[in-house]
Protein backbone atom coordinates (compact mmCIF):
# COMPACT_ATOMS: atom_id res chain seq x y z
CA UNK A 1 0.00 0.00 0.00
CA UNK A 2 1.22 3.11 -0.91
CA UNK A 3 1.91 6.03 1.77
CA UNK A 4 -0.63 8.13 0.32
CA UNK A 5 -3.53 5.10 0.54
CA UNK A 6 -2.26 4.88 4.28
CA UNK A 7 -2.07 8.22 5.32
CA UNK A 8 -6.16 8.46 3.51
CA UNK A 9 -7.29 5.37 4.87
CA UNK A 10 -5.74 6.29 8.67
CA UNK A 11 -7.63 9.54 8.71
CA UNK A 12 -10.59 8.30 7.70
CA UNK A 13 -10.32 5.53 10.51
CA UNK A 14 -9.63 8.29 12.70
CA UNK A 15 -12.59 10.34 11.58
CA UNK A 16 -10.28 13.47 10.63
CA UNK A 17 -11.07 14.90 6.88
CA UNK A 18 -8.06 16.91 6.02
CA UNK A 19 -7.66 18.37 2.10
CA UNK A 20 -5.81 16.63 -0.26
CA UNK A 21 -2.79 19.23 -0.51
CA UNK A 22 -2.60 19.06 3.41
CA UNK A 23 -1.97 15.27 3.40
CA UNK A 24 1.08 15.82 0.79
CA UNK A 25 2.13 18.20 3.06
CA UNK A 26 2.27 15.28 6.01
CA UNK A 27 3.86 13.34 4.18
CA UNK A 28 6.47 15.57 2.95
CA UNK A 29 7.05 16.47 6.98
CA UNK A 30 7.49 12.15 7.23
CA UNK A 31 10.12 12.15 4.31
CA UNK A 32 11.87 15.31 5.51
CA UNK A 33 12.18 13.70 8.92
CA UNK A 34 13.56 10.14 7.32
CA UNK A 35 16.01 12.22 5.67
CA UNK A 36 17.38 13.84 8.41
CA UNK A 37 16.90 11.18 10.90
CA UNK A 38 20.39 9.02 9.34
CA UNK A 39 22.27 11.43 10.09
CA UNK A 40 21.07 13.25 13.42
CA UNK A 41 19.23 10.04 14.95
CA UNK A 42 15.68 12.45 15.47
CA UNK A 43 13.43 9.48 16.45
CA UNK A 44 14.29 5.73 17.95
CA UNK A 45 11.85 5.03 14.74
CA UNK A 46 13.93 3.29 11.67
CA UNK A 47 11.82 1.32 9.88
CA UNK A 48 10.35 3.77 7.27
CA UNK A 49 7.02 1.50 6.43
CA UNK A 50 5.93 2.79 9.77
CA UNK A 51 6.40 6.56 9.40
CA UNK A 52 2.51 7.24 8.72
CA UNK A 53 1.12 5.08 11.44
CA UNK A 54 3.84 6.05 14.48
CA UNK A 55 4.52 9.52 13.40
CA UNK A 56 1.59 11.34 11.50
CA UNK A 57 -1.36 9.26 12.35
CA UNK A 58 -0.09 8.55 16.17
CA UNK A 59 0.02 12.46 16.34
CA UNK A 60 -3.20 13.29 14.51
CA UNK A 61 -5.34 11.28 16.99
CA UNK A 62 -5.38 14.36 19.06
CA UNK A 63 -5.94 16.43 17.13
CA UNK A 64 -9.86 16.27 17.88
CA UNK A 65 -9.07 17.48 20.94
CA UNK A 66 -6.84 20.26 20.46
CA UNK A 67 -9.81 23.07 21.16
CA UNK A 68 -7.09 25.97 21.50
CA UNK A 69 -5.26 28.91 20.07
CA UNK A 70 -2.06 27.96 20.99
CA UNK A 71 -0.10 24.84 21.70
CA UNK A 72 2.97 24.46 23.22
CA UNK A 73 4.37 20.43 22.24
CA UNK A 74 7.53 19.83 25.17
CA UNK A 75 10.31 17.69 24.16
CA UNK A 76 8.84 18.49 20.34
CA UNK A 77 12.18 16.27 19.30
CA UNK A 78 11.48 15.41 15.73
CA UNK A 79 8.09 17.50 15.65
CA UNK A 80 5.79 15.07 17.16
CA UNK A 81 2.62 15.28 17.40
CA UNK A 82 3.24 19.67 16.78
CA UNK A 83 4.47 19.73 13.15
CA UNK A 84 1.37 17.26 12.34
CA UNK A 85 -0.60 19.40 14.44
CA UNK A 86 0.36 22.77 12.72
CA UNK A 87 -0.03 21.05 9.36
CA UNK A 88 -2.98 20.10 10.09
CA UNK A 89 -4.53 22.95 11.15
CA UNK A 90 -3.04 25.97 9.76
CA UNK A 91 -4.42 28.53 12.41
CA UNK A 92 -3.09 26.93 15.43
CA UNK A 93 0.09 28.46 16.82
CA UNK A 94 2.23 26.17 17.31
CA UNK A 95 5.85 26.31 19.69
CA UNK A 96 8.14 23.30 19.59
CA UNK A 97 10.15 23.57 22.30
CA UNK A 98 13.63 21.04 23.17
CA UNK A 99 16.57 21.68 24.98
CA UNK A 100 18.48 19.50 22.07
CA UNK A 101 19.85 22.10 19.09
CA UNK A 102 20.43 19.58 16.79
CA UNK A 103 16.46 18.57 17.21
CA UNK A 104 15.76 22.06 17.04
CA UNK A 105 17.66 23.05 13.88
CA UNK A 106 15.80 20.02 12.36
CA UNK A 107 12.44 21.52 13.53
CA UNK A 108 13.48 24.80 12.35
CA UNK A 109 14.21 23.52 8.92
CA UNK A 110 11.04 21.63 9.23
CA UNK A 111 9.05 24.32 9.11
CA UNK A 112 11.01 26.54 6.67
CA UNK A 113 10.84 23.73 4.09
CA UNK A 114 7.11 23.13 4.77
CA UNK A 115 6.54 26.71 4.80
CA UNK A 116 4.51 26.64 8.04
CA UNK A 117 4.50 29.90 9.08
CA UNK A 118 2.09 29.09 12.90
CA UNK A 119 5.39 27.40 14.25
CA UNK A 120 7.51 29.05 16.30
CA UNK A 121 10.99 26.86 17.62
CA UNK A 122 12.64 27.67 20.67
CA UNK A 123 15.96 25.64 22.43
CA UNK A 124 15.44 25.59 25.70
CA UNK A 125 14.78 23.94 28.66
CA UNK A 126 11.48 24.05 29.45
CA UNK A 127 11.55 24.82 33.12
CA UNK A 128 13.23 28.26 31.69
CA UNK A 129 11.29 28.96 28.80
CA UNK A 130 9.55 32.13 29.37
CA UNK A 131 7.25 33.26 26.20
CA UNK A 132 5.63 36.36 26.17
CA UNK A 133 2.60 34.96 27.02
CA UNK A 134 1.31 31.75 28.22
CA UNK A 135 -0.56 28.57 25.84
CA UNK A 136 -4.16 27.65 26.06
CA UNK A 137 -2.80 24.11 25.59
CA UNK A 138 0.78 21.92 26.31
CA UNK A 139 1.05 18.97 25.01
CA UNK A 140 3.46 15.87 24.69
CA UNK A 141 4.63 12.71 24.18
CA UNK A 142 6.21 10.55 26.45
CA UNK A 143 8.40 13.57 27.62
CA UNK A 144 7.78 12.78 31.57
CA UNK A 145 5.52 11.32 34.32
CA UNK A 146 2.45 13.36 34.19
CA UNK A 147 3.22 14.94 37.62
CA UNK A 148 6.51 15.90 36.40
CA UNK A 149 5.13 17.05 33.53
CA UNK A 150 2.77 19.57 35.16
CA UNK A 151 5.43 20.96 37.36
CA UNK A 152 8.00 21.31 34.65
CA UNK A 153 5.43 23.68 32.53
CA UNK A 154 2.58 24.83 35.10
CA UNK A 155 4.21 28.33 34.22
CA UNK A 156 3.56 28.29 30.74
CA UNK A 157 -0.39 26.96 30.99
CA UNK A 158 -2.77 29.58 30.04
CA UNK A 159 -5.61 30.46 32.98
CA UNK A 160 -8.52 28.14 31.84
CA UNK A 161 -5.67 26.03 29.33
CA UNK A 162 -5.50 22.65 29.81
CA UNK A 163 -2.39 19.19 29.23
CA UNK A 164 -2.48 17.17 26.78
CA UNK A 165 -0.62 14.31 27.66
CA UNK A 166 -0.14 11.57 25.15
CA UNK A 167 0.55 7.96 27.39
CA UNK A 168 0.52 4.53 26.34
CA UNK A 169 -1.02 2.54 28.69
CA UNK A 170 -3.51 4.18 30.64
CA UNK A 171 -1.42 5.81 33.42
CA UNK A 172 -3.22 5.21 36.33
CA UNK A 173 -0.74 5.23 39.05
CA UNK A 174 0.93 8.29 37.51
CA UNK A 175 -2.55 10.25 37.71
CA UNK A 176 -2.88 9.65 41.10
CA UNK A 177 0.69 11.20 41.61
CA UNK A 178 -0.78 14.03 40.29
CA UNK A 179 -0.53 17.59 42.47
CA UNK A 180 -4.23 18.61 44.54
CA UNK A 181 -4.50 21.36 42.45
CA UNK A 182 -4.86 19.85 39.18
CA UNK A 183 -7.25 17.09 38.13
CA UNK A 184 -7.67 14.70 35.63
CA UNK A 185 -10.39 16.45 33.28
CA UNK A 186 -10.31 13.38 30.52
CA UNK A 187 -8.98 10.32 29.15
CA UNK A 188 -9.49 9.11 25.90
CA UNK A 189 -8.35 6.04 24.32
CA UNK A 190 -6.93 6.55 20.72
CA UNK A 191 -7.28 3.87 18.41
CA UNK A 192 -4.40 4.47 16.27
CA UNK A 193 -4.46 2.65 13.09
CA UNK A 194 -0.96 0.82 12.55
CA UNK A 195 -0.09 1.38 15.90
CA UNK A 196 0.46 -1.99 18.14
CA UNK A 197 -0.42 -1.65 22.12
CA UNK A 198 -2.56 1.08 23.88
CA UNK A 199 -2.25 4.76 23.22
CA UNK A 200 -3.85 7.24 25.90
CA UNK A 201 -4.36 11.19 25.93
CA UNK A 202 -5.22 12.33 29.13
CA UNK A 203 -6.60 15.81 29.93
CA UNK A 204 -5.64 17.55 32.98
CA UNK A 205 -6.59 21.13 34.07
CA UNK A 206 -6.16 23.56 37.07
CA UNK A 207 -8.59 22.96 39.98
Amino acid sequence: MSREQQLADGLRALGIALPATVQAQLLAYAAFLEKWNRTYSLTALRDPALAVSHHLLDSLAILPYVDAASLLDVGSGGGQPGIPLAIARPELAVTLVDSNSKKTAFLQQAAIELGLKNVQVVTARVETFAPAAPFAAITSRAFAELADFVALTRHLLAPGGAWLAMKGVRPDAEMNKLPADVAVAAVHRLDVPGVDGERHLVVIRER
